[in-house]
């Protein structure tokens, strides 16, 4: 059981949540960290019902002002942040000639600058001390690319990369930085994907779960199992990593 300090981005619902649930269940002294603060009180709500320790906290990952504040709130209720899983992200699903500039804005805002700001922010703190965990959560997306998502394709490979970069440049200041990719997850964000793609809802997942050899799709909990590992201080000699979570669909 550990009792660092854990900050998860967008850690209220989906596969943040279930992040959220594991690091509690594993004793972490969890941020759930959010947009959406009153769904990220109802998380920390229920992984303290849970025994675990958890508070709610407001956070824009496109504000590096209310990341900021984000930080120090987290400092301030129940220490510095030792681990950071930065998950926040959004997308939708169109081909790339009908984006928008506005669109690969946002795209790149929320899951590319969201983690540079969120690390900016809490690695100088991690250095100091001598320990941390960063986990940032890319996509087999930004592995393997992804019809319909090539924005944010693109900003999930460059997630990948940053994380080699920087695992390599705090190598020997106690801290790890590591990528996990999931592949076709379970959550509400898929299923309303699914249910707008104008298909046959059932029709669009049935054809993901046959793509993956273990015929399911991943649920938030197997993300969050690989997230736990690489926030535990067994992993101290891992860094720079990229582990797909994918049920075998991407094997590398």
């Amino acid at each position: 059981m550990s009792n660092r300090v854990a900050l998860v981005t967008g850690g209220a619902q989906g596969i943040g949540e279930g992040i959220s649930r594991k690091l509690g269940d594993a004793g972490f002294r969890v941020a759930v960290a959010d947009l959406n603060l009153e769904v990220a009180q109802q998380t920390a709500k229920e992984i303290v019902a849970a025994g675990g320790e958890a508070i709610a906290v407001p956070i824009d990952v496109t504000d590096t002002e209310s990341v900021k504040a984000a930080v120090a709130k987290i400092e301030s209720d129940l220490g510095p942040v030792e681990v950071a899983v930065n998950n926040a992200g959004w997308d939708d699903f169109m081909k790339f000639l009908d984006t928008t500039e506005d669109f690969w804005n946002k795209i790149l805002d929320i899951n590319f600058k969201g983690a540079l700001r969120v690390n900016h922010t809490v690695v100088p703190g991690m250095i100091e001390r001598g320990f941390g965990r960063v986990v940032n959560i890319g996509s087999d997306a930004g592995r393997v690319g992804s019809s319909l998502e090539a924005v944010y394709s693109g900003a999930k490979g460059g997630i990948i990369a940053f994380t080699k970069t920087l695992a390599r440049e705090v190598a020997t200041k106690g801290v790890t930085v590591n990528t996990v990719c999931p592949g076709p997850t379970d959550t509400p964000a898929l299923r309303k994907f699914a249910n707008n793609s104008g298909q046959d809802a059932d029709k669009v997942l049935g054809g993901m779960t046959r793509a993956v050899p273990m015929k399911r799709l991943a649920a938030p909990s197997d993300i969050a199992a690989a997230v736990a590992f690489f926030a535990s201080d067994e992993t101290g000699y891992i860094t720079g990593q990229t582990l797909s979570v994918s049920g075998g669909l991407t094997m590398a």
